[in-house]
């Protein structure tokens, strides 16, 4: 089977070259030894792009991350390098790490991967899901989440608030309702 490779010239390579040119060997290989440490799984986390592509691109490895996760989440993983299934394996995937919290915005389509269109918005995703693994007990990556630091104003401290002119509105130093004059008026 052969991989997906970016024309060589035109406007669809330029922007391909756009897109390559966010990912990051270091992040990819982070994912990678994330993964392996996770799931026990013996796969090369060299952070080349080839190699992430070849570890994940039928998503078994995906599937089986969000396994050791929480259990049970992907209910049947396939094993057939078919295409439709292998595009299975990724959507299961994508739909266990929206399950964990992964904000759609640092998610992935299936194509970005099966199709190596945008693996940059791949190494997004696990490096968004490491952050959320700490809450299932396994490993993280990447900065801690922050924790959620809710505030609780009284009645009084509210309506202290709403008499504050902010400075970003300015001041209102020498104008008038018929617009801003500075110095003398102009006499004729």
């Amino acid at each position: 089977m052969s991989t997906h490779r970016a024309p060589k010239s035109g406007f669809a390579a330029e922007a391909q070259r756009k897109i390559n040119s966010k990912y990051s060997e270091e992040l990819a290989a982070e994912c990678l030894e994330w993964i392996k440490e996770v799931t026990g799984e013996p796969i090369n986390t060299s952070g080349d792009m080839d190699n992430f592509f070849e570890v994940l691109k039928d998503g078994t490895v995906l599937c089986t991350l969000v396994n050791a996760i929480e259990t049970g989440t992907v209910k049947k993983i396939n094993t057939s390098k078919m295409a439709f299934k292998c595009m299975e394996n990724i959507s299961a995937f994508l739909e266990a790490a929206k399950k964990f919290g992964v904000p759609p915005q640092e998610t992935f389509q299936s194509v970005d991967l099966w199709e190596r269109q945008n693996l940059n918005s791949v190494v997004i995703c696990i490096q968004s899901l490491g952050r959320k693994a700490g809450k299932y007990g396994k490993p993280s990556i990447g900065p801690k989440e922050a924790d959620k630091n809710e505030r609780q104003f009284s009645d009084e401290q509210l309506r202290a608030g709403q008499t504050v002119i902010s400075l970003q509105y300015g001041s209102n130093k020498g104008a008038t309702q018929s617009g801003i004059n500075f110095g003398n008026t102009r006499h004729m």
